[in-house]
């Protein structure tokens, strides 16, 4: 929560109304992110007459990031779910996400998705929601699962996904972060359809510029040859086509000796080839980070190990 004192009582209340039919214990973390409003004094309110909400506060406001960081952080349950404060999605839904995992053992995550067939939209801006889908539209290209809403915080995890992941994100981009580091460590997503409205009180953190450009480079990091192949394919057809007219004019006797088009025609070519070599470089280090991921996820496992048995090293 940022700023979010018009949401607190009743995003709290929505919540716990939800869980009411949960079968078994749950805790209900808010992350106030650094708010200078009342929303920390109302927070530390509701948890002193609730001891199922757990408050954790920043400082400073840092961003969406950090603040699922801490979130995820401070739970201890089998199974995490996050949720934005503003509740644009309905909290009904976190039961229907929970009994996804709980009754699909093979999947290790669950996206809530507006934007997969079955999911909906409700009063949301429209140039909110046409930058959104678009950027959701080129995201689904460069993941691997062919995913429609990779953006979206309204998440459950199976606790041992998040204890796997280093994230370093501080904003948004946290939830591309999640699912990039998650599949390449063989996680295994499900999407479910949900309606997405727009906030009811209070404003919208939304910001254009940012979340237009963390889009596009994700999809550039994800799938380097989106724009390296489509650039240097480009590049290459161009100087064909030149050379294939300046082939024209030499065999119809119209060729001017020393016409620059041949020198143009040839920077092209050979411009194209390498722009394309870039792709190819780039696609090796998009494996070679799978597999830094995957020692990472080793070293965090032997870590913990050690930690749960301080001795069992030194038998070894």
């Amino acid at each position: 929560m940022y700023n979010e004192a018009e949401n607190v009582e009743a995003t709290l209340n929505q919540v716990e109304k939800a869980l009411t039919s949960f079968q078994g214990e749950y805790e209900i973390i808010v992350v106030n992110d650094g708010s200078v409003d009342q929303t920390l004094e109302i927070l530390k309110k509701v948890a002193s007459q609730n001891a199922r909400v757990k408050v954790a506060s920043h400082s400073k406001n840092f961003g969406r990031g950090m603040a699922l960081r801490t979130g995820f952080r401070e739970s201890t349950g089998e199974i995490v779910v996050s949720i934005d404060a503003d509740l644009s999605y309905d909290p009904r839904y976190i039961l229907n996400l929970v009994d996804t995992l709980r009754g699909e053992p093979e999947i290790d995550f669950v996206l809530a998705s507006p934007y997969m067939p079955g999911g909906g939209v409700e009063n949301v801006p429209f140039l909110r929601l046409w930058i959104s889908r678009l950027g959701n539209k080129m995201l689904r290209f460069a993941m691997p699962n062919r995913i429609y809403t990779s953006t979206g915080i309204f998440r459950a995890y199976r606790k041992k996904v998040l204890d796997s992941l280093e994230l370093e994100s501080e904003g948004k981009e946290i939830h591309l972060e999640i699912l990039s580091k998650a599949i390449a460590l063989g996680f295994r997503p499900k999407e479910v359809p949900v309606v997405l409205a727009n906030r009811k009180r209070g404003r919208s953190k939304f910001k254009l510029r940012k979340t237009a450009i963390s889009h596009l480079a994700f999809s550039v990091f994800e799938k380097p040859m989106i724009v390296f192949g489509f650039i240097g394919l480009l590049t290459l057809g161009i100087g064909f086509l030149i050379g294939i007219y300046v082939a024209y004019l030499r065999f119809a006797g119209e060729l001017t000796p020393g016409r620059p088009l041949i020198t143009f025609a040839l920077l092209l070519i050979l411009g194209g080839i390498q722009i394309l070599s870039f792709g190819f470089i780039a696609i090796q280090i998009v494996s070679l980070r799978r597999e830094i991921l995957r020692i990472q996820k080793e070293n965090l496992e032997l870590r913990k190990e050690l930690i749960r048995n301080p001795g069992s090293h030194e038998k070894n």
